[in-house]
């Protein structure tokens, strides 16, 4: 029978450091937020090349032509557009939630590369009041832009 002391058991505090990363796992943690980001810069320049404000080139929001009313993403392609062009002043006249989303995207971007960067895990801890708080907020901007003094919010 052995009978461990603290002179035979190693102190918490040095115990062996986690072994050194392997060459090219930082390029393999970050690929994913690469890959989105890119895929993000590809849209984003597409949306710069083919303008939304001539007509044909996109199809029109299904639900402005059946209700008259704008939803909430009425005016992100032009949006897009104009931040694709550095016309900020002009994004947040065209979709003012999309510009928003633009911001909170890039980020929860660059938190979840140097996270990855790290060797940490990225998840959002995102309960349900702040999913009933985004839909508020979704909704709010979606009803005051269809109503009369919320004209400065229309497309």
């Amino acid at each position: 029978m052995t009978v461990e002391t603290s002179e035979t058991r190693a102190p918490a505090e040095h115990a062996d450091p986690a072994p050194p990363a392997a060459p090219g796992s930082a390029l393999r943690r970050i690929a994913v937020p690469v890959g989105t980001l890119a895929a993000v810069v590809t849209a984003f320049g597409y949306v710069g090349a083919v303008d939304p404000n001539e007509p044909g080139h996109y199809p029109g929001c299904p639900f402005l032509q059946l209700t008259g009313a704008f939803c909430p993403g009425c005016g992100g392609l032009r949006s897009a557009h104009a931040v694709a062009h550095g016309d900020l002043a002009g994004a947040v006249g065209d979709n003012a939630l999309a510009v928003a989303g633009y911001a909170l995207f890039a980020v929860v971007w660059v938190v979840w590369t140097l996270r990855a960067l790290r060797g940490r895990a990225f998840a959002p801890a995102l309960g349900r009041i702040h999913l009933w708080a985004a839909g508020a907020v979704v909704l709010a901007f979606t009803v005051v832009r269809n109503l009369p003094f919320g004209g400065f919010l229309t497309p």
